[in-house]
């Protein structure tokens, strides 16, 4: 069972926990940690770019020389390819990019980004991530003190417009919730940054 260190908001350690082996200790599979990454990312795609083909652009009806005699290569109209403002050639057409993975390799692919936060040392737990106010000033003041890297995913158990408010002009901070966390933005952060409630509640839905 991997023990980490629970910090406070003040970077001061203030105990430890131990976290499940299933979900913070598993193997780590790259290739369904690949076919994870690639899904979202192709599942954010609109696919809505689309070139015109030569049948599209419009004008090139008369040929535009005769087709002997002239000496130059024979031609049929002005929108082809490789005329200027031609068509274009096996270009882009609007396409769906979502692909499915089933829930199994889902799940594996989860429990894999979590455990490899945990071996490259990137996760850390705080007891409580809370603000009274609207104030970047203290989650800066706490980055700081967790020595938070470049990119920072936060995660908490619950929604806090509070908290989600003061990160949202930090740049390189995202904040996700329990239900909403995806294995691209934790292998894409540098710090994995998890409120103690929230990785009970992690543990809860995956062990």
């Amino acid at each position: 069972m991997p023990e980490l260190k629970v910090f406070n908001m003040a970077g001061e350690s203030v105990g430890t926990i131990e976290l499940a082996d299933k979900v913070f200790a598993a193997e780590v599979n790259g290739a369904v940690l690949h076919a994870a990454v690639k899904q979202y990312l192709g599942n954010q795609r609109q696919g809505t770019q689309s070139t015109l083909t030569r049948t599209e652009v419009s004008g090139g009806g008369k040929k535009p020389w005769r087709q002997k005699g002239t000496g130059r290569a024979r031609q049929g109209s002005t929108r082809a390819p490789q005329w200027t403002h031609g068509g274009v050639a096996l270009g882009p057409k609007p396409r769906l990019y979502k692909t499915k993975l089933n829930k199994k390799v889902k799940t594996l692919a989860m429990l894999s980004a979590l455990s490899s936060k945990v071996a490259d040392g990137d996760m850390i737990v705080v007891d409580k991530i809370a603000t009274e106010e609207y104030k970047t000033k203290t989650m800066v003041k706490m980055l700081s003190a967790l020595e938070a890297k470049k990119k920072v995913l936060v995660v908490l158990s619950e929604k806090d417009e509070k908290v989600e408010g003061s990160f949202a002009n930090i740049p390189g901070v995202k904040v996700a919730f329990t239900n909403t966390i995806n294995v691209y933005d934790i292998l894409n952060c540098d710090s994995f940054i998890v409120a103690k409630a929230a990785a009970e509640k992690i543990e809860e839905v995956y062990a």
